[in-house]
């Protein structure tokens, strides 16, 4: 009740009552972790922002800020902590998993929002009218095609070596970003679709 009073903003108060025990001496039936956790995971359902939408936020901005900082090239640290190509790469990991945690939070909301879980929200509804499918599927495509067009160059590089072997730090830095466009490209492209089966009306 608390939880769908404070979704629908409706007022809360507290009132003063006097407590009558029912007189039972059998010990409680409460199990504090089992107990706990369910209640703690229901919270989560009816919250994605907390659940998907933040941690994914935190995940990709920091994974993007210092990958593209270690494009540049290794960066030192006080001297003493260098971060290079293995940094790069859960850098490229961190950018996936936020990207994608932030598209779970998209399909819980609008999940909850067509199944009546939650209020109706005016934003999500300009979500649908900004982001559309062909929309979508034209941002995958053209972050398909940074990263095909970074994976050509690459193996042009390669054939001016006489495909021989490369610096594996200069060919890191670019096939690492390369295939994080491609994956996320294809995430954009199938999840636009899967969001407007989401948004389809229902009886």
């Amino acid at each position: 009740m608390v939880i769908k009073a404070s979704l629908n903003r409706l007022k809360i108060a507290e009132v003063p009552i006097t407590l009558h025990k029912d007189g039972r001496s059998r010990p409680p039936h409460l199990r504090s972790w089992r107990d706990g956790w369910r209640h703690l995971r229901f919270m989560l359902l009816f919250s994605p922002r907390w659940l998907f939408l933040l941690p994914g936020v935190v995940l990709l901005l920091g994974g993007l800020f210092l990958g593209l900082r270690l494009l540049r090239g290794p960066l030192v640290i006080a001297g003493v902590a260098g971060l290079d190509l293995n940094t790069l790469l859960v850098c490229a990991m961190s950018v996936i998993v936020g990207f994608q945690l932030c598209l779970f939070a998209v399909f819980t909301r609008i999940f909850a929002l067509t199944e009546g879980l939650l209020p109706a929200s005016p934003r999500y509804r300009a979500v649908f009218r900004i982001f559309t499918l062909e929309r979508g599927v034209v941002g995958g495509l053209l972050l398909l095609a940074s990263g095909l067009a970074l994976l050509i160059h690459a193996t042009r590089l390669w054939t001016a070596e006489g495909f021989g072997v490369l610096s594996y730090s200069e060919s890191a830095r670019i096939v690492i970003p390369a295939i994080t466009l491609l994956t996320i490209g294809v995430q954009t492209v199938f999840s636009s679709f899967f969001l407007s089966i989401l948004g389809l009306k229902r009886r």
